[in-house]
């Protein structure tokens, strides 16, 4: 199913997995586990990966599988440590902290067939290695690939970014797939990421381009604030402008989707053909330049943006 890794000139490849061994490579990626994280700001554990969902993470070959040159992250309902659904996210970033694969700027690319259904909520993504600027959303996330379970005509791109939660932004298109395509069939999700500008991709048509954003670090009583002028931001393209890291998971239930009803599938399976990282060839222009005293993104939009 691969197709050739060439591309033109504008772009040169420096990572890739193609998912040609027999099990998952672990010097390129790990694994988060269980249902949750533990919180050491506030001391406090957050279940459901704070959405509420409902899957227990493991590595197990009953979630995660290598065969016919792909990657098979595998949703399955069965019951382990009091969730109802078990499934697997990967990881270029270990859970040591050790970074495995980062990058700031470039084109990334998953071939993928994504599963779908009520409650399923099926992603490739982005996280920064560092919270640089603050806690989510503060520092950002990169969203390749997103869908609403029961809509597997529609495609998602997003950008998270503001200020640490609940003050984040979202900013969200919904690319309707062409000549009635599914996710279930195989598509090329990729971002070509440069300072100041993020353009999303669905099979080379290009979905959108995002140029405005903020980040602020501030917070009140521990909590974030939403930025009120340019006395609140950090320096732009902050926070698109560090090292972030890759994400590949199926979640079930949750905030976003819903819960599953009788008619989803299980197992529910991602199945991804490769990951393809490429630099610019010749290096990245200055920074797109912003009018000064106009905030790049004003405070009413702060909550959320679907386009």
């Amino acid at each position: 199913m691969d197709t050739p890794i060439s591309r033109d000139a504008a772009w040169t490849l420096v990572w890739a997995d193609e998912f040609d061994g027999s099990e998952v490579d672990r010097s390129k990626w790990d694994f988060d586990l269980g249902n949750g994280f533990y919180d050491y700001k506030n001391n406090a554990w957050v279940p459901g990966w704070g959405n509420e969902e409902l899957q227990y993470y493991t590595h197990e070959p009953e979630n995660v599988q290598v065969r016919d040159s792909c990657l098979f992250i595998r949703a399955v309902k069965a019951p382990l440590h009091g969730c109802g659904y078990t499934s697997a996210r990967l990881k270029t970033k270990g859970r040591d902290g050790r970074v495995l694969f980062a990058k700031q700027y470039g084109r990334l690319e998953f071939r993928a067939r994504v599963p779908w259904g009520k409650g399923l909520w099926p992603a490739l993504w982005m996280l920064p290695v560092e919270d640089k600027y603050g806690g989510w959303a503060a520092s950002g996330e990169i969203d390749l690939m997103e869908i609403v379970g029961e809509k597997p005509e529609e495609v998602l791109n997003s950008i998270h970014f503001g200020s640490t939660y609940p003050r984040r932004s979202l900013v969200t298109k919904t690319h309707a797939l062409p000549g009635g395509s599914l996710v279930s069939d195989w598509h090329v999700y990729a971002v070509e990421w440069e300072p100041g500008e993020i353009r999303f991709f669905v099979d080379e048509v290009q979905t959108c381009t995002y140029r405005h954003w903020w980040s602020c670090s501030r917070l009140e009583d521990g909590v974030g604030v939403e930025a009120t002028g340019e006395a609140d931001l950090n320096l732009w393209p902050a926070p698109f402008d560090q090292p972030f890291y890759l994400v590949m998971n199926v979640a079930v239930g949750g905030n976003f989707p819903g819960v599953p009803n009788a008619d989803t599938k299980f197992p529910a399976e991602l199945v991804v053909d490769y990951v393809r990282v490429y630099d610019k060839a010749g290096g990245y222009g200055p920074v797109q330049p912003r009018s000064p005293g106009v905030m790049p993104w004003e405070p009413d939009h702060a909550s959320e943006l679907r386009i």
